[in-house]
């Protein structure tokens, strides 16, 4: 977690999938499940900014995890024989 400006916000890493039905989108280092979804990733990304406000009203700021090992997020294929 990373805690920017003077009104304490906190920069939380999200992943954002793109399926056939739309998006779905979750947080890393955080402590329970948090997930959001929308028709588009900027619907989908509102909406689990949303659903983490929820979850850190409900448990608190420690459930961010400060000591989370992802520093980045990244998406790659592998090839494999089949």
């Amino acid at each position: 977690m990373k805690v920017t400006g003077k009104n304490n916000t906190s920069r939380v890493k999200v992943v954002i999938e793109h399926a056939e039905d739309g998006y779905i989108a979750y947080p890393l280092g955080m402590k329970g499940t948090v997930v959001g979804q929308g028709e588009t990733y900027e619907e989908a990304l509102a909406d689990v900014t949303s659903a983490i406000q929820a979850h850190m009203r409900e448990f608190g700021p420690e459930s961010l995890q400060s000591d989370s090992p992802a520093i980045e997020a990244f998406i790659a294929e592998a090839e494999v024989a089949l």
